[in-house]
């Protein structure tokens, strides 16, 4: 893959349910059909040299779904935990996981805390999982957490907010990419996604593999991005002598 490679990508699985669906499945089958997409995406970004990956796996939103899709989703959570994480730690994987860890069991947050531990020492691709996590609570969250701290209305600049967020620890993503034809952002990431391209897909997320990841990477590439700038003219060409 050449071309300019964004440091930083954001992904919206979408399409897990509507994949399902499709096959007649329940929609867990969707979302563990999502993990296995996740996995190969998180593979596909180290080899291109993506430093952050960070991917929206539940909203703080999500709790209105059937309590049965919530209830697999917890499941799977520890699935995928014990399935993946060690793998994943030998290639080099750091997982972070950004969001609000209160309403989630006991049970999820100790394997939050495994995953996290068995790769606090890697760094070659930090994979940052959204999970309970909405865009007005990460700002609200670091509000609250700035004002605790002491900062008061003369010293709360956006840098010094900026610390304060979930995401802290990566850079703005470069590249925000949802799959499954929606084209919104979803509450997520709305402080960090201010100068990130956005792109969209049809492809619905169980589909997504290198070939998606390289399309998205490709229209990035081809992009111009000035951040509130202007781009230089071109130097005008001096006349031909005769």
């Amino acid at each position: 893959m050449s071309g300019v490679i964004p440091r930083h990508v954001a992904i919206v699985m979408d399409g897990n349910g509507r994949w399902a669906n499709r096959r007649k499945r329940p929609r867990v089958f969707g979302h563990e059909q999502g993990v296995e997409a996740l996995v190969r995406t998180v593979r596909a970004c180290v080899e291109r040299g993506i430093e952050y990956l960070t991917v929206f796996a539940f909203s703080s939103e999500n709790w209105k779904r059937p309590e049965e899709e919530v209830s697999g989703l917890m499941s799977l959570v520890l699935v995928a935990v014990s399935r993946h994480v060690a793998k994943l730690a030998e290639e080099g994987v750091r997982i972070r996981i950004v969001g609000d860890r209160t309403a989630v069991s006991e049970k999820v947050r100790a394997s939050w805390d495994k995953a996290e531990a068995a790769t606090r020492d890697n760094h070659r691709l930090v994979l940052s999982v959204a999970f309970n996590y909405g865009g007005r609570w990460d700002i609200v969250q670091a509000c609250r957490r700035a004002v605790a701290d002491g900062l008061t209305s003369d010293t709360l600049t956006e840098a010094a907010l900026s610390r304060y967020m979930a995401l802290s620890h990566a850079p703005d993503p470069d590249l925000f990419i949802r799959t499954g034809g929606e084209l919104r952002i979803s509450n997520f990431l709305l402080w960090q996604a201010a100068y990130s391209e956005l792109y969209f897909t049809d492809c619905l997320w169980p589909d997504f593999d290198a070939a998606q990841l390289d399309a998205a990477l490709a229209a990035f590439a081809a992009r111009e991005r000035r951040f509130g700038d202007v781009q230089a003219a071109a130097p005008a060409s001096a006349p031909e002598e005769a």
